[in-house]
């Protein structure tokens, strides 16, 4: 299905150009409103990513991601920096459906392995960042993308289907933010070589027939940011290209 993406700093609506929070446009929207623009146009999930609480996990936008679902107009997966259970429980509480977990699933696997025990596979998405280097091999890169891990994906993937994790959101960073296109043979490899993963596909999209392409892939799911913020086309088109083609 087609996920909507809002990155929320101190309650305003924003976008960062390849992770860089200098690298920062705000738009003059309020989270609220988007929820219900994009529920009108047929949005299931929404995807939150609190980048205020990436940065200071005292400061996570609780209140905020809170009103955002009692709206009740949708689902939601949202994350930003998860380092604690208590982040986990304290999401999932205020009625998250799914936290996304990035850099810790690589810092600390065991940790967040145990989060999905606990809690449950529907209940944890793992974001994997990755830089993709001239031999094809994809690296998971933390810490909003200054640090490359030196873990293969497939390699932490592997170690993840012990406890049967079954949501990635995978990001190919040098595509993020750049509405250049989607890595179509990225989501093509990873769908082929672990089918029990739900695939969210983020990325670079920029155009409809930047989401047609993808459709072939295996796919589960197709993260939108900044294309729709700039109106490249609406969440409604999208979703229509999505599902007919």
């Amino acid at each position: 299905m087609i996920i909507p993406a809002i990155d929320l700093i101190d309650g305003s609506v924003v976008r960062l150009y390849q992770g860089d929070y200098a690298q920062k446009t705000e738009y003059k929207l309020n989270p609220i409103d988007v929820v219900h623009h994009y529920a009108d146009q047929g949005a299931e999930w929404l995807h939150i990513v609190d980048l205020t609480g990436a940065k200071q996990p005292e400061q996570r936008q609780l209140e905020l991601i809170k009103a955002m679902i009692n709206t009740q107009r949708m689902a939601f997966q949202a994350g930003g920096g998860i380092r604690e259970e208590r982040e986990v429980a304290q999401l999932l509480d205020i009625g998250v459906s799914r936290v996304v977990v990035g850099s810790l699933a690589v810092k600390q696997p065991e940790t967040v392995k145990q989060w999905v025990k606990t809690y449950g596979p529907e209940c944890i998405v793992l974001a994997l960042d990755i830089n993709i280097d001239e031999a094809g091999n994809k690296f998971i890169a933390t810490h909003g993308w200054q640090e490359n891990s030196g873990v293969a994906l497939e390699a932490l993937l592997e170690d993840f289907a012990e406890v049967d994790a079954k949501h990635v959101l995978c990001t190919d960073i040098s595509r993020d933010g750049t509405l250049k296109g989607s890595n179509v043979e990225l989501y093509t490899e990873v769908c082929a070589k672990f089918p029990n993963i739900v695939w969210q596909a983020s990325g670079g999209i920029g155009q409809l027939r930047d989401i047609e392409a993808l459709r072939p892939t295996g796919v589960g799911g197709v993260i939108l940011g900044r294309a729709l913020l700039e109106g490249k086309f609406s969440l409604e088109e999208a979703i229509a290209c999505w599902q007919n083609g």
